[in-house]
This record gives C-alpha cells, structure tokens and sequence, in this order.
C-alpha cells in the first residue's frame, strides 16, 4: 500500500522540531490530521511541496509547511518535497521558469551574467525577476496540480490491487475448504460403504 511505502521515507516530527522547522508554527504543527496519511492528505501534500520547490523564495521549507496548515494536508510530505529544488536542480527549474515567464509576458529572454551583488538586484528587478516570478507560479501550479492527480490515480490503483489480491486469496481459501470438504465427504461415503 502506499501509506506504507510513503512512511518509510517521511521524516518523524520530533526530528522536524529538532531542525526548528515548526517552531513558528506551535501547537499547530501537532495538530494529528496533518501527520495522517491518506489519499487525499498525502496528494495535498506532495502538491504544496512540488509547488513550493519552484518558488524562487527564501524559507522554502516555512511556506510549505504553512500552506500545508492552511489547507489541512500532509506536513511531514510537503516539507520534504521542497528539497526537490537543491543545488543540482535549481538552475534549470529556474532557467525555465524564467523562459516561461517571459513567453507568457511576450517578452524575448535577454541574456544576464549573475552577479550575487545589490548592484545586479537593482538593475535586473525589472527585467529579470517579473518573468522569473511568473514563470515560477505558472511551472509551480502546473507541477503541482499534475502531482496531485498523478498521487491520487497511484493510490487508488494500489488500493485496487490490494483488494483485487485479497478477493483472489479469499477465492483461493474457498476453493481449498471446498475440495476439503468434499475430500471429507468422499471419506466418510466411503467408511459407510
């Protein structure tokens, strides 16, 4: 089953509150719903944390979690799913999400160099980050939405394998009790012949 599966690689809350991640959430964050896994709490859950990977914000991690209270899904899921955007993913979720962006506000992508300066901030605020911001939302919500379908279609498929395989068991056990049964029948015809 999934739930299985999913717990496996979900982090336990007392490790989140070691790392201060729920913190600014207080007694919130142990509210037992949001550390309950089901169809509907882990699809929401994975969705707020893909979407929140794309976002080029700071406090990735806060958001998620926030958004994950808000909206009543899976904390430990959509907190972990954030780290999708790490170093190694980051520029190209970023790259596109800036290509994106300046399609959709038709504006051709200008090349930059990146400098980590205020310098560089001030100048490119207005060329660089609306279509990075948009592009962001856009690849975020479109991610987002088809994780939470894809979540809930894989759910509900391994559920209908789980119980497709206990009718199938329970089959197999009626079949076995019913040769039992006539084999004892047969036996005891038999002993009164």
């Amino acid at each position: 089953m999934p739930r299985k599966f999913l717990r496996r690689f979900m982090p336990d809350i007392h490790k989140l509150n070691e790392y201060g991640v729920l913190k600014p959430f207080g007694k919130l964050a142990h509210n037992t719903n949001l550390w309950h896994l089901n169809r509907r709490s882990a699809a929401g859950g994975f969705a707020v944390g893909v979407f929140f990977a794309f976002m080029p914000v700071p406090f990735q991690m806060l958001l998620a979690a926030a958004a994950a209270i808000l909206f009543a899904v899976n904390l430990p899921l959509a907190v972990a799913l954030v780290w999708i955007s790490n170093p190694l993913t980051l520029t190209p979720m970023l790259y596109a999400s800036y290509r994106i962006g300046s399609f959709l506000l038709n504006r051709s992508p200008h090349p930059f160099h990146f400098e980590l300066s205020w310098a560089w901030f001030e100048s490119s605020i207005y060329t660089v980050v609306p279509p990075l911001l948009l592009g962001s939302l856009v690849l975020g919500s479109f991610a987002a939405a088809i994780t939470y379908v894809l979540v809930r279609r894989i759910w509900r498929q391994a559920v209908q394998a789980a119980w497709n395989e206990r009718i199938k068991l329970r089959k197999a056990r009626f079949l076995k009790l019913k040769e039992e049964l006539i084999e004892r029948q047969k036996r005891l015809k038999d002993q009164d012949d």
